[in-house]
């Protein structure tokens, strides 16, 4: 058993809450400023912008009284910072990522993307619920205890990347040459959301991904539809064919092979589930959809979180700008994404989706298929002292216990933790699931935010019993 350096009691947790909250504004001001930098991983225009970014967070967290460095990836940078003042006691790594999604398209966004706005208290910018508002809430539950006490109930490590949103596609690398640096007993990540408004739940599921793109080549430029229209093939109408092949219309994946390791849904997780205060109704109106569509004999949630999918995220080639222009096109193409769940693997996966679309090609065309980076999916316990304690701390500082939910998207780097440092990963959300991640008008609830400070406050207090 871990025997503690110092009590716990020694840690003056009113002052702390005290100190968050005479510094509420101070907060916001700060994210506010880490919200301007446009450090867009997937855009190379914005190589320095990453950069900046980065040399921002480290300058700040040594200014908390914390060792910290930028460090270099072979890609993107990503921010270590670290104390280990407090000895015997469990260290708690904080991952987070400091990159952001393209803010496309800009003529939908209410107010620029990288000109953070308050309304109707939410703060509007990219980034600010996906991902630097989750984190900072955490940097500045650290700060409250250092400017207070001057030392942390527990060894904090934080590891802030740049690339989360392109993959990881060095992360894990990165990870196992820097493994002793960052040993640590725990994961925490905020990189997820609520159950709810003034619900918060902690994750104990996410699903994997495979992403590949497929493009059709036909004549060697585009034609005049008139001319060679019905004597060539076109390389549109050949992928449409080809897409529309990959799943049937009762939401079921065509793809031979890809149900095979699929891990169901038990009745505990049924259990679990039924408790998030989740309506359909609601959830329609929200999205402005008529009705809800899916693989045919399960609910909403779990088609959401716990079940793979199949699904076409653009399609290009040909004329797209304003009026006609009558062309048969060159080329087509289409980036399709599979969203995986335990036990599935994305390379197999992967592998399996090639095979099928060897089976659709044409002669009239050439098809090919491009791989991007894949993840695997995670399900960690949510039982033990770890998990306890973050249920303990989620309830002190949003005064209300968490829900156990699982979330349809994928965080990397859960996976690689566990099998490269052999850690489990605690997620516990601080957005919503209409903060428009990924979308114009991406938002934080500043409440929120303030609440989830004191919770990461609270985590550390909690951590060191």
């Amino acid at each position: 058993m871990l025997m503690p350096a110092f009590s716990t009691r020694s840690v003056n947790v009113s002052d702390v809450s005290t100190y968050i909250q005479n510094n509420r504004q101070r907060y916001v001001d700060e994210l506010v400023e880490l919200l301007k930098f446009p450090s867009v991983s997937a855009d190379s225009a914005h190589k320095s912008d990453i950069e900046k970014c980065a040399d921002y967070l480290a300058a700040h967290f040594k200014s908390l009284g914390l060792e910290a460095r930028k460090m270099e990836t072979g890609g993107h940078p990503l921010v270590y910072a670290e104390w280990l003042g407090a000895p015997r006691q469990p260290t708690v790594l904080i991952y987070g990522h400091y990159d952001v999604q393209p803010p496309d398209p800009l003529n939908l966004w209410e107010s620029p993307p990288f000109q953070p706005e308050i309304r109707n208290g939410k703060l509007f910018a990219r980034g600010s619920s996906d991902n630097k508002g989750q984190f900072y809430a955490h940097v500045k539950g650290i700060e409250a205890h250092l400017k207070q006490n001057q030392k942390l109930p527990v060894n904090v490590k934080l590891l802030i990347e740049g690339e989360e949103e392109i993959s990881s596609r060095h992360l894990e690398e990165f990870i196992r040459k820097n493994a002793a640096m960052l040993k640590a007993d725990v994961v925490i990540v905020s990189d997820s959301a609520m159950a709810g408004p003034n619900q918060p739940a902690i994750t104990y599921g996410l699903r994997g991904l495979a992403y590949l793109e497929v493009r059709v080549d036909g004549p060697n430029r585009d034609l005049h539809s008139g001319a060679y229209g019905g004597s060539v093939a076109n390389p549109a109408e050949v992928l449409a064919r080809i897409l529309a092949r990959c799943k049937d219309d009762r939401g079921r994946v065509q793809i031979p092979g890809f149900y095979d390791d699929v891990l169901a849904v038990d009745q505990r997780e049924r259990d679990l589930m039924s408790k998030v205060p989740f309506s359909d109704e609601a959830d329609r109106e929200n999205l402005g959809v008529p009705a809800h569509f899916g693989e045919e004999g399960f609910s909403t949630l779990e088609r959401r979180w716990a079940r793979p999918t199949f699904e076409i995220n653009g399609i290009f080639g040909g004329y797209m700008g304003e009026g006609p222009k009558t062309v048969l096109p060159a080329w087509a193409g289409a980036k399709v994404s599979m969203r995986l769940v335990p036990n599935q693997n994305p390379e197999k996966i992967a592998d399996l989706f090639e095979k099928f679309i060897e089976t659709l090609k044409p002669t009239t065309a050439k098809v090919t298929v491009k791989r991007y980076e894949g993840a695997f999916p995670s399900v960690v316990p949510i039982v033990g002292p770890y998990v306890e304690a973050a249920t303990r701390a989620v309830t002190r500082g949003f005064g209300k216990a968490p829900l156990f939910t699982r979330e349809g998207g994928t965080i990397p780097v859960v996976s690689t933790f566990k099998k490269v440092l052999g850690i489990d990963t605690i997620l516990i959300g601080y957005g919503q699931n209409d903060d428009n991640l990924h979308s114009p008008n991406e938002k934080y609830t500043l409440d929120d935010y303030q609440k989830g400070i004191l919770t990461s406050a609270h985590l550390l207090e909690e951590m060191a019993r």
